[in-house]
């Protein structure tokens, strides 16, 4: 699918990447993307997974694209399609919203109440060489509207684990939302959160993007998962959850 140049890849990279495909049919190819990987672009200087997205290159030069994207330190299901008119398919089908992504994230502390739906709109700032989101009222200059959904599923005197699902797709979404009701998410020190628990530090911005279900584009609704890292899965359990 891609036309630009060919990025030269380890025997270990390839390996790497080849090792996180968790579904792949003959339109799209689903990965668990590890924590620390940005999904495109970015300052620092090494292989993101669309880079890493070589790896899959066909004989005519063509090779995946990236349909959606995760933050760096985001771990989880993220998308690619295999053919151009399976990329044009499922962007339509995002932009119309009919993707169901749903997240886990840890806390320091439990929302309350423990499940509902935050509707507050979402501005873009930049400050410096760093883009944020901000909640803002619904008429404010350049205000997007933003909906998401959260649910507890564990809590105890340690922190808690909820279930989150973006209604809409701004960036940092989720991480804006959780910090808005007071809830930022552990190890997010962009909007607030704690990066230290009680059992010890945060390793990263705790929030993996466990599930996603999305119109297929040779029909039905495909759902892919994808387990929790170590050191999310370890934090859980250490703090009790």
């Amino acid at each position: 699918m891609s036309e630009r140049q060919p990025v030269a890849l380890s025997q270990d990279e390839i390996a790497a990447v080849r090792s996180w495909v968790i579904h792949e049919d003959a339109h799209v190819i689903a990965f668990s993307k590890p924590p620390g990987l940005s999904s495109q672009g970015g300052r620092i200087k090494a292989h993101t997974l669309d880079d890493l997205l070589w790896a899959f290159a066909r004989s005519n030069g063509k090779r995946p694209e990236l349909v959606h994207r995760l933050d760096r330190d985001t771990s989880g299901v993220i998308l690619a399609a295999k053919t151009k008119p399976a990329a044009s398919f499922l962007g339509k089908a995002l932009q119309m919203r009919r993707f169901r992504k749903q997240y886990l994230a840890l806390l320091s502390e439990a929302p309350e109440p423990k499940a509902a739906t935050i509707d507050a709109p979402l501005r873009r700032e930049e400050i410096g060489r760093e883009s944020y989101m901000r909640v803002v009222a619904f008429d404010a200059p350049g205000a997007q509207g933003s909906q998401s959904r959260y649910r507890t599923l564990a809590a105890g005197p340690e922190g808690a684990v909820v279930e989150l699902e973006p209604l809409t797709g701004r960036m940092h979404q989720l991480r804006v939302h959780m910090a808005h009701i007071g809830r930022p998410l552990i190890g997010d020190v962009r909007y607030g959160g704690a990066l230290t628990t009680p059992v010890g530090p945060a390793p990263r911005l705790m929030l993996h993007a466990a599930r996603l279900s999305f119109p297929h584009p040779v029909g039905g609704t495909t759902t892919v998962e994808a387990a929790a890292p170590e050191d999310f899965a370890k934090l859980r359990t250490a703090l009790g959850l």
